[in-house]
């Protein structure tokens, strides 16, 4: 089981459109899939069309209304499974903070994930300490990028954040690459932010999500885009990719690490 954390200093990136369709395409790739809200703001549930109180979650789990085996809700693709925000008062939400960067998160994920094979953890927008709890879960990070010259400048906090937890808390945190989204190959501005990080960060990812109007559509109609025109569309393909190019990466990473820890001496008989 391997768990990737979807992280990004700077709202509206598409870490949650992210998360979503590339839960989905791991899915549809045969993979045991579980994709957790971390988002106070229930991000997830609010891309599938739900309201607040719609979809029982993690918050449930935490406040012990809900079983943890309990908390996931399977979805029309057998291999998904979706673990929501939950039920939450707004006036609750700095005691689930709490609770999440505590031992709370351990408990309540700990008898639900050995049944996947890849875990994915959409977190809050910014660096603060639920990102940091589950990235001291996670064993690789994802950071998405919005294709302009702000967005490019908080990747470099984002990645000092992981090297920061890696060295610290989680030495089996890998940085799994960095996402352009929302790319715009028509825009100068775009290509120029794309440059900067290209030059500047390590793992950039070759697949890019482009700027398209079919996000708009599938977040309407409360559905990742594989169900708005069906896992033919490109952009659904895109991810498609995506996936495949991850999971090359968690591969090779694995490799690399496996060979890092072979002795590279002879012992002496």
């Amino acid at each position: 089981m391997r768990r990737i954390c979807v992280l990004a200093q700077k709202g509206g990136v598409g870490k949650t459109t992210v998360s979503l369709n590339l839960a989905v395409a791991f899915a549809r790739l045969g993979r045991r899939t579980l994709l957790v809200d971390l988002d106070p703001q229930g991000g997830v549930g609010h891309s599938l069309g739900r309201d607040d109180t719609a979809l029982h979650g993690l918050a449930d789990v935490l406040m012990g209304r809900v079983a943890p085996d309990k908390g996931p809700i399977r979805t029309r693709l057998p291999a998904f499974s979706v673990l929501a925000r939950g039920r939450l008062d707004p006036i609750d939400a700095v005691e689930y903070e709490e609770a999440l960067r505590g031992g709370a998160l351990a408990r309540a994920l700990d008898p639900v994930e050995p049944g996947y094979d890849l875990v994915l953890y959409d977190t809050p927008a910014g660096l603060g300490a639920i990102t940091r709890a589950a990235l001291a879960r996670a064993h690789f990070a994802l950071v998405p990028f919005q294709a302009e010259a702000l967005s490019a400048r908080s990747v470099s906090h984002a990645v000092r954040v992981v090297d920061h937890v890696r060295e610290n808390e989680n030495p089996a945190l890998r940085l799994l690459g960095i996402l352009p989204t929302m790319v715009d190959r028509a825009s100068a501005d775009a290509v120029a932010a794309l440059g900067q990080v290209w030059e500047s960060q390590p793992r950039v990812l070759e697949t890019v999500i482009p700027r398209a109007t079919i996000f708009v559509e599938a977040s309407r109609k409360g559905v990742p885009i594989s169900f708005v025109h069906g896992p033919a569309a490109p952009e659904a393909r895109r991810f498609g990719m995506l996936a495949d190019e991850l999971e090359q990466a968690m591969e090779r990473i694995s490799r690399e690490e496996g060979a890092a820890d072979e002795p590279t001496g002879q012992q002496e008989h």
